[in-house]
């Protein structure tokens, strides 16, 4: 990646620029049995649809905060970069009452009713499936995002300098993101071409980059794995063979 980048966004467009074709982002769900692979492009252009949507339908501005209530998921994954795009702080778990929109799974849809700003639920079925009826109140996200654009520019350019993520009561800079997910990169041995397995869940730091943020920030890719309990251990064995795992943080 560029010494230069200093948002998740920049980060994104190098890799986009350096190799579009290899796999940024594979997803197991091991309580569902699904896999989705993303390669960088095919995960940039659903970045760029949701950056659409969040600055066009939902007029969301820089300096917005989005309650992001959903779990370690490849859609999750490209929410998080969307609101980066966007300049928008991407509050992860955080309070829906406090959050100028929220953005929600299915199991947690009541929490954030308390949101009186814009509302959009995600069902989070295979193949990125919207809901059979959306849910009263919430945007399906499903629905809205496949007409929109595939390419992405802000009304206004993202300040580094500026808030970007909270999580788990830190909050940081997109540069200061930026900063710690390249020293997790390195603490991981992660190098360009690597391939991360993570179990870990979003609900922190460490959980959102290793999941994301850090296979970015070196180059790599995420094998992204939640429910990973239910796998087994020989099954686990099976699946690093299979993706080619060259290091894990589980």
């Amino acid at each position: 990646m560029n010494a230069t980048d200093r948002t998740p966004a920049d980060l994104l467009r190098s890799a986009l620029a350096a190799d579009p074709a290899r796999p940024l982002v594979t997803f197991y769900d091991d309580a569902t049995g699904e896999r989705v692979e993303l390669s960088v492009a095919t995960f940039a252009n659903w970045v760029a649809k949701t950056a659409n949507l969040l600055q066009g339908d939902l007029a969301a501005e820089p300096g917005d905060r989005l309650a992001l209530l959903l779990p370690a998921h490849w859609q999750s994954a490209v929410w998080l970069l969307a609101c980066s795009s966007v300049g928008v702080i991407a509050d992860v778990q955080g309070d829906p009452a406090a959050a100028d929109l929220v953005v929600t799974g299915p199991d947690t849809l009541e929490a954030a009713r308390a949101c009186r700003g814009e509302r959009v639920a995600l069902a989070l079925r295979p193949l990125g499936g919207r809901f059979p009826q959306a849910p009263e109140g919430f945007a399906d996200y499903a629905v809205e995002v496949p007409s929109q654009g595939d390419r992405f520019a802000p009304f206004a350019p993202v300040d580094p300098d500026a808030p970007a993520l909270a999580v788990d009561g830190v909050e940081l800079t997109s540069a200061q993101l930026v900063a710690r997910a390249r020293d997790d990169a390195a603490a991981l041995g992660l190098t360009v071409g690597s391939r991360l397995l993570t179990g870990r869940t979003y609900g922190s730091w460490e959980g959102l980059s290793a999941g994301l943020f850090a296979p970015l920030a070196a180059g790599g890719s995420v094998v992204l794995c939640r429910h990973l309990g239910q796998l087994g251990e020989e099954g686990l064995a099976k699946r690093v063979e299979s993706e080619r795992v060259t290091n894990s943080a589980v």
